[in-house]
């Protein structure tokens, strides 16, 4: 497991907390933090199948 550091532009930040309005829009049933997670799970997966079986 790697150990790097990635920073997180502070525009990329802006743009995915521009419309942040009240704590659910952050952790809600839809809120920022389920949607990154869940685009960031499908990522690694994908990354992961395309390691083990080839693009």
């Amino acid at each position: 497991m790697s150990t790097k550091k990635h920073d997180i532009p502070e525009e990329l930040l802006s743009g995915l907390l521009a419309n942040y309005k009240k704590p659910e829009d952050l952790i809600g049933e839809n809120g920022l933090f389920k949607q990154l997670t869940k685009l960031l799970v499908e990522r690694a997966l994908d990354a992961e199948l395309t390691e083990h079986h080839g693009p």
